[in-house]
């Protein structure tokens, strides 16, 4: 039986074809974005009222396949895009798109800064720890020892935990996510929409291609409640350090502060506009 869900789900879709690998994990993520968007729709948001930008890689084709308003933005700027957005209609609800090396390399200062704003985004990421989309490159998050044709003796550097810079940066909505579990995912985006401040959320997933000893680490993820405790989120970020398949890879909400002023409500030219429910040109 079709439900008022699905509806809006097929309306939120577009009839490209799909050129991700079969079996890719980004089909499971844009199945979780649908169900988030359509829930809020259900709720009473508009589908005009969602825009999105990403950057350059192979979970960035979400864009094609998402019928809503946009910017196909450059490597690693996906939050400059976003910014760029709010400030001209701080009402819209902003959402961006970015792989491992896009938001980790390229465009780490920008996920710095934009927490430390309090930019009023959704910022999902897929972490396949590798550059998959240029034959698997390693990122900031690839692991030690991760061999390739362009570093063929493996990767001597450690690996970035983004979850604690995150926290560090001052990030008000701190996420992590399996996107073999669709509906929990479904759940962290729709609250991470929700969210007056910055979210971010790391989809730590498979690569069907490359870097293939990073998979199957479903087998140490477990559910963590909604957490927001600033402390118990630095413990859960501790217990895997993305190097191995040691410790404990927690998913969920690992941090959210709710009583923080977004960036937006905190200058007084965008919270008339707020207030106003207009853009500059509005």
């Amino acid at each position: 039986m079709t439900t008022n869900i699905d509806n809006i789900k097929h309306k939120i879709g577009t009839s490209q074809e799909i050129t991700w690998c079969p079996g890719c994990p980004n089909f499971l993520l844009l199945e979780a974005v649908k169900r988030a968007i359509a829930r809020l729709i259900s709720e009473g948001n508009k589908q005009e009222e969602f825009v999105m930008t990403t950057g350059i890689g192979c979970h960035q084709k979400i864009f094609d396949y998402l019928n809503l308003s946009g910017v196909y933005g450059l490597h690693g700027r996906v939050l400059p895009v976003l910014l760029g957005i709010k400030l001209a209609n701080p009402n819209l609800i902003a959402l961006g798109f970015a792989g491992d090396g896009d938001a980790y390399a390229e465009g780490m200062e920008h996920l710095v800064h934009s927490a430390r704003y309090n930019l009023d985004a959704t910022y999902l990421i897929a972490n396949n720890q590798n550059f998959a989309l240029t034959t698997g490159q390693a990122t900031p998050t690839s692991q030690e020892g991760y061999k390739t044709k362009v570093n063929p003796f493996g990767e001597f550097s450690k690996p970035i935990n983004p979850i604690k810079i995150a926290l560090a940066s001052g990030a008000t909505f701190v996420a992590r996510v399996n996107p073999k579990d669709i509906e929990g995912t479904a759940d962290v985006i729709y609250k991470a929409i929700k969210h007056r401040g910055f979210s971010i959320i790391d989809s730590v997933q498979d690569c069907l291609v490359f870097n293939l000893e990073r998979n199957n680490l479903s087998q140490i993820m477990y559910k963590i409640p909604d957490n927001k405790d600033m402390k118990k989120a630095y413990d859960i970020a501790d217990e895997w350090d993305y190097n191995g398949k040691h410790g404990r890879i927690g998913v969920g909400i690992i941090y959210q502060k709710e009583t923080a002023k977004s960036m937006e409500e905190e200058w007084p030219q965008l919270k008339k506009l707020i207030e106003k429910g207009k853009g500059f040109k509005g």
